[in-house]
């Protein structure tokens, strides 16, 4: 199937092959029909692709911060690294899908093959799109059906629904919109349609006239225009009720605008981008509220709502992102929002280029893109040209397709010259997009036909964490050798699954533990070498802060962070100290269970104690270790200095680019499955590094 990227790097516009999305638990697979180009955000995505560096960089400060703030504790190479690497992969456009379900996932039960429903899905042949993110599009009270073009509109319907309800407009009253885009001359429909009296205001004379055909009276706003006296003057001089922003501008002059236009106790909504500079006075003098509106209502970014499927409960949250859906189609169908005369350009997807060429012309405003009636056949698997694989290397399926996967695992294998036989991927697009700058022979969203593949040997799974164990066992079982990013798994019982399944196939099993591979960590252990006795080994990680809802953190998807992350630093402690750990004591900070004081006793005498900080500065440096020994000091800044006190004519060691051991390790498990083995680290180690590392959890058998 075919489906429209945008390069972040130029803002040109590809269709790229990619293979269809399987059903996954929880969500909709749907064959678009219809979908709408967003005037406004895509408009602003091509423009900042197509942007220099140094634009794209004074159009976003937040993430100059961001990065600036890696540079001091990174250094300047991995930083450069990391922003080409984000701005290498094309992003998918498009949220407003109208089209035919024609699968669903586990737990899916009120929607069925062949339902017409709309979606925030891309513009693609094939969707899968959350079930909470979706909702069936309606038939009119006279039967006729409301057409997939109409339907398309849905999405961008409720942001400006979303934009109406958080204003709370009420029969009679007085609203001034801002801005006639799609969003704002549907939002200027809706709240005719509650009974309001609309004033809509544009610098766009087109746009303008269009809203007069719709009923809403209007005011052409250009320069030395008096858009606050004319609302003023419309209101009988007691200001506007209510103001909804739903401009795109860097100015913050419809802001101000809008705290001079409204009466006292007026309200103002933002449904735009603008920037923000209030003046207080106005805000002051007459107690105006202002508040901004998130997308298309409750539930929208949040994990639990989208990706787990747990709808907020009518009683307490009467509308959700979903139901708003619901309502603007109920709309739609009524004949009180006419969406149809906002198209003004109808493209076939094949020639979708076209439409974003369209985006920039000012006349342009509701395009849409129509998909083939007779589509061709789904495949979940994608043959990509590529060079023939060397012989004798690992024969390699990648499971997963996330950033460690584009940023640190493929990019290893690439400088080993190892190009895997495919990359899997239930979605399908990263799998696409990872094949394409890689070199695999094919990408699949068929995980299981991955991983049974009979020219693959070896199985790297590099996906979420509650995934690891499952697709482990699935591997072994299958007679593959295993390399798995960290955690091996984040339970006592998985863990006696895997030693199992292990111990039946055979085979190779390898986790990625990379920092004991860090080069510094080996100078650091050939440095060590030759002092005699325990150790006292401390390492601080300055972790940083992750919201609460980010999967990383839910202990039944990501294990926790200390499963899932603090694992790296117990087994780097049991390398410096060459000896089996004997006992695991922890202590959490009160109310962040994510930053954590590790004691680990081993059965040398050697101590080690693990610093997991999540409340720390991020401009401070990430990882600190420092090993004491028989009067010898050696420590470890980031991974970029390394300081050794207590050796003659041993100063230390400076590194320009941090290297945290990422591609030697990825080349000491290519050496392994080449030359049978044996394992990079037994597995016995392994598994007591994990059990070590649920001791300090908490996780119980």
């Amino acid at each position: 199937m075919k489906q429209a990227l945008l390069s972040l790097k130029d803002g040109t516009i590809d269709l790229v092959d990619v293979p269809s999305p399987r059903p996954r638990a929880g969500h909709v697979v749907i064959r678009t029909r219809a979908s709408l180009v967003s005037a406004g955000t895509e408009r602003m995505l091509v423009d900042f692709g197509r942007a220099g560096l140094l634009d794209k960089a004074r159009s976003q400060p937040e993430k100059v911060r961001q990065v600036l703030d890696k540079v001091l504790s990174d250094g300047l190479l991995p930083t450069v690294d990391a922003v080409r690497a984000k701005l290498d992969q094309p992003l998918a456009l498009g949220y407003c899908n109208a089209g035919e379900v024609i699968a669903v996932g586990a737990g899916v039960t009120d929607l069925a093959p062949g339902d017409r429903v709309v979606s925030n899905g891309s513009h693609a042949e094939v969707v899968s799109v959350p079930r909470n993110l979706c909702a069936r599009i309606p038939r009119r009270p006279d039967g006729r059906e409301v057409t997939d073009e109409e339907a398309a509109f849905t999405v961008l319907g409720a942001i400006a629904l979303e934009g109406l309800r958080l204003a709370v407009p009420t029969l009679g009253e007085r609203f001034v919109v801002t801005g006639l885009g799609l969003v704002g001359l549907m939002a200027a429909q809706l709240l005719r349609a509650s009974g309001c009296h609309v004033l809509g205001i544009d610098v766009s004379e087109h746009r303008c006239a269009l809203a007069r055909q719709l009923g809403i009276e209007t005011y052409l706003s250009r320069g030395g225009g008096d858009p606050v006296g004319i609302a003023r003057e419309w209101s009988g001089g007691a200001g506007v009720d209510g103001v909804l922003i739903a401009a795109s501008t860097d100015s913050a002059e419809p802001v101000s605008q809008a705290a001079l236009m409204a009466r006292r106790r007026g309200r103002i909504v933002l449904l735009g981008v603008v920037r923000l500079e209030l003046d207080r006075a106005p805000f002051y003098e007459k107690e105006l509220t202002f508040q901004v509106s998130c997308s298309y209502g409750p539930g929208r970014y949040d994990p639990s709502y989208e990706d787990k499927g747990n709808d907020y409960p009518l009683g307490y949250v009467r509308w959700t992102a979903g139901r708003n859906f619901e309502a603007v189609l109920d709309q739609i169908a009524a004949d009180r929002l006419n969406v149809a005369a906002l198209i003004s350009h109808r493209v076939p997807f094949a020639e979708a280029g076209e439409a974003w060429r369209l985006v920039l012309e000012p006349t342009s405003l509701g395009i849409v893109l129509g998909y083939p009636s007779d589509p061709k056949p789904l495949a979940s698997t994608v043959e990509v040209p590529t060079r023939a694989l060397a012989r004798g290397t690992p024969r390699i399926a990648v499971i997963g397709a996330g950033n460690y996967a584009i940023r640190t695992l493929l990019p290893a294998l690439q400088d080993l010259g190892v190009a895997p036989v495919a990359i899997a991927a239930p979605g399908g697009l990263s799998a696409a997009l990872s094949a394409r700058s890689f070199g695999a022979a094919r990408a699949t969203s068929d995980v299981e036909e991955a991983i049974s593949a009979p020219d693959v040997d070896t199985v790297f799974v590099l996906t979420r964490h509650d995934s690891h164990a499952n697709l482990v066992c699935k591997a072994l079982a299958a007679g593959k050798h295993v390399f798995v990013e960290k955690p091996l798994c984040t339970t006592r019982e998985e863990l006696r699954r895997i030693r199992e399944a292990h111990r039946a196939s055979g085979r190779l099993l390898m986790v990625g533990f990379n920092r004991r591979w860090a080069p510094q960590v080996q100078q650091a252990v050939r440095l060590l070498g030759d002092v005699s006795g325990p150790r006292t080994i401390l390492i601080t990680v300055n972790a940083g802060a992750i919201p609460g809802s980010h999967w990383t953190q839910d202990p039944n998807v990501g294990g926790g962070r200390i499963v899932g992350e603090a694992c790296h630093f117990v087994d780097l402690a049991r390398f410096l100290a060459g000896a089996a750990i004997v006992d695991v004591r922890a202590s959490a900070l009160g109310g962040h269970p994510d930053t954590s004081s590790i004691t680990l006793a081993m059965a040398d005498g050697s101590i080690a104690t693990i610093a997991y900080v999540s409340t720390g500065h991020p401009r401070f440096g990430k990882e600190r270790i420092e090993v004491f020994a028989g009067g010898r000091i050696v420590a470890i800044d980031n991974f970029r200095r390394l300081h050794a006190h207590g050796w003659p004519f041993r100063a230390g060691d400076l590194s320009l680019r941090q290297d945290k051991g990422h591609r030697e390790m990825v080349r000491v498990v290519v050496d392994a499955v080449r030359n049978g083995g044996p394992a990079p680290i037994p597995f016995e180690e392994l598994a007591e590094v994990m059990d070590a590392t649920f001791s300090a959890a908490g996780v119980q058998d």
